[in-house]
């Protein structure tokens, strides 16, 4: 449930639009197959992490072709300082066989399609879309998550329920409050000792307490 009052989202949106005006992913990428398995790679993973893990993996596996031809000890010895590395690494690879297989190689930039992937769900594809298309979505991770309950926008208990609220309430510039809510939770509006201090949004802030997305 949205409960915020039509004014104050928009006071919201305007500042948050205005601080992280033209903002982009922090995860390194030269092409959509990099930027695809970055964001898989990323979950539950920092993107720090992830940067320092591919460009090993990009080396080896340039393109989507090398990486369905991969074999998995492979890939879990170059991935493994990543969460998950296991499962991580078996998704790639399948992931890397479909897209070859079933689209000649080319990543679709079709959500419904997306969302067929192995390794790839909704936030995925969302955020893919997102960064390359500048689609107009909403990807809800746990910065995002934290960050619109702290500002009392939303009630929502899981991260779908979350997003649809997030989509009713703002409706247009999704794409760049996303990322404007990843960077304000990452950095700023933290899990733990947050910095309210440098925040520009104080006045909307309900809680203190840790929101953690399920």
């Amino acid at each position: 449930m949205v409960l915020r009052t039509p004014e104050e989202l928009e006071e919201i949106k305007k500042r948050f639009l205005k601080k992280y005006k033209g903002s982009k992913t922090e995860l390194v990428y030269h092409n959509d197959y990099e930027l695809l398995v970055d964001i898989i790679l990323s979950a539950q993973c920092t993107d720090k992490r992830v940067n320092m893990i591919t460009p090993a993996l990009f080396k080896k596996y340039p393109d989507i072709k090398s990486l369905a031809d991969a074999k998995l000890e492979d890939v879990k010895e170059i991935i493994k300082s990543c969460s998950f590395f296991n499962n991580k690494a078996k998704n790639l690879i399948a992931m890397a066989k479909k897209v070859k297989e079933e689209y000649g190689g080319v990543i679709p930039h079709d959500h419904s399609k997306l969302i067929k992937l192995p390794g790839v769900g909704n936030k995925t594809a969302n955020v893919f879309l997102i960064e390359l298309d500048n689609e107009n979505r909403m990807a809800v991770d746990t910065h995002v998550f934290r960050v619109v309950h702290r500002l009392g926008i939303t009630d929502a208990k899981t991260v779908k329920e979350t997003e649809k609220d997030l989509v009713e309430a703002f409706k247009t510039d999704l794409n760049e409050l996303h990322q404007a809510f990843v960077l304000f939770g990452r950095y700023l509006c933290t899990a733990k000792n947050p910095k309210c201090e440098k925040c520009f949004v104080t006045d909307f802030c309900v809680s203190k307490d840790n929101f953690k997305a399920r």
